[in-house]
């Protein structure tokens, strides 16, 4: 992810009620999972919406990375969910690709993250419309990337904290 103070352009932007940044590559996009991992904590609910190789599971990949848990984080497509859990004192990760749910939060109660989340942070690749119910405070982050037939590695990243446990998070300090 690109920080660059050295053109202003490009600094991290504050959207109406989220903040923007632009990442250039898959591998920052990663680093930007691991920043990210920093301000996470038991009891987040982070939601990953984007285009079908947007980076959702490259920046959860991040995650996992930052927060140091067991197994590969791959993408949970076929599995629907995965936990991993963590090597030290930190929370395990709950990886969820809600991609082949059709319902609301019906067919998401049957994965029991009620149960998961006040011990976890849970990941939800495509869970917009899904699983907002499952608490207040929550964290929805938009990819956007050029589709079609292109080579560009740009992703706009959008960073919305809703609710209370987000009201005072520097969400812009991801961008350093």
């Amino acid at each position: 992810m690109e920080a660059v103070p050295h053109n202003p352009a490009e600094a991290p932007q504050h959207a109406a009620g989220g903040t923007e940044l632009i990442v250039r590559s898959p591998e920052r996009m990663g680093d930007l999972g691991r920043r990210l991992a920093q301000l996470l904590r038991a009891g987040d609910l982070v939601m990953l919406t984007g285009e079908l190789g947007a980076g959702k599971t490259t920046l959860t990949r991040g995650l996992g990375a930052g927060l140091d848990v067991r197994g590969a984080v791959t993408s949970p497509t076929f599995v629907i969910a995965r936990v991993h859990p963590p090597l030290g004192d930190g929370p395990p990760l709950v990886h969820v690709d809600a991609y082949r749910l059709g319902g609301g939060l019906d067919e998401m109660e049957d994965l029991d993250l009620d149960v998961s989340l006040p011990d976890s942070v849970v990941v939800v690749e495509w869970g917009e419309g899904k699983v907002e119910e499952l608490t207040d405070d929550r964290l929805h982050i938009l990819i956007h990337r050029a589709v079609g037939d292109t080579t560009d590695e740009v992703r706009h990243v959008t960073l919305t904290g809703i609710g209370e446990r987000w009201s005072t998070v520097d969400l812009g300090a991801l961008s350093v």
